[in-house]
């Protein structure tokens, strides 16, 4: 029987880090999954006029492993065009160690071209950020294996977000052990296909792949997660504000008991 997940973003801008720290602690207290932030240097949308407060991902995360005792966590997803590598699987092995083995390591190819301008990265082509993804991947992979001390959870699991059908989703299929995902459920169920058949293409058991996808924050929680689950999710993840609205988590939660009985 499939057991269903979910989970909630905690989008890390326009909040105190005593606020962040506090709905990180009661979202678990409710009883999610998994807890997790994302990799951006700036507010991805607007806030208070006068409140363009941030926090930085990775730094961030390591709090959330202190703050937390059971929910998995990790970042919606790493850009990886900001870090090595190899400095990338320390920085996970670290936080391993720190969450007790309850690090997932999302990553993705990075769009967002505020952070890269105003921090120096070269920006290049949609095109040229996935082809470093796909170079980086094998990278994780292998300093994973010479870690020391080696990772609580061996190999830590590796997340890929992005929808992308030549190249992403063939990424997913070779290195991943979960995929993220968003958008309509009927184009959901069209990427979860399309994974499917790169897991057949690569030689990969598409049961293997753990799909994750992203929802708002819409009226009819139950509703929108009965579409996402038939479109081949098995792990919803709330992206919201912070603090967030309690209810939408508790309805989530309510939902995955239903669908775990």
């Amino acid at each position: 029987m499939t057991q269903f997940k979910v989970g909630v973003q905690l989008h890390p801008q326009h909040v105190s880090y005593k606020t962040y720290a506090a709905a990180v602690k009661k979202t678990e207290a409710l009883g999610v999954d998994t807890i997790w932030n994302w990799d951006h240097f700036f507010p991805l949308y607007a806030g208070d006029e006068d409140d363009n407060s941030h926090f930085e991902g990775w730094t961030l995360l390591t709090a959330i492993a202190a703050l937390t005792s059971r929910a998995e966590i990790g970042t919606l997803v790493t850009c990886n065009s900001y870090r090595n590598p190899a400095l990338l699987t320390h920085m996970a092995n670290t936080v391993d160690h720190i969450s007790g083995g309850r690090l997932i390591l999302g990553i993705g190819a990075g769009w967002f071209e505020k952070d890269y301008v105003d921090f120096g990265y070269e920006f290049g082509t949609a095109g040229s950020r996935l082809r470093d993804l796909g170079e980086a991947l094998p990278i994780i992979k292998k300093r994973m294996q010479l870690e020391l001390p080696p990772p609580q959870r061996n190999p830590i699991p590796i997340l890929i977000g992005g929808g992308g059908e030549k190249v992403t989703l063939k990424l997913t299929a070779q290195y991943a052990d979960l995929w993220n995902g968003f958008g309509p459920p009927d184009m959901y169920a069209h990427k979860c296909r399309v994974l499917d058949n790169w897991c057949a293409e690569v030689g990969r058991n598409p049961a293997e792949i753990e799909r994750t996808v992203s929802i708002t924050q819409a009226d009819d929680i139950p509703q929108q997660l009965d579409e996402y689950a038939e479109a081949g999710a098995t792990h919803a993840i709330l992206m919201t504000t912070v603090p967030p609205d309690y209810s939408k988590v508790e309805a989530m939660l309510a939902w995955r008991e239903r669908m775990n009985s």
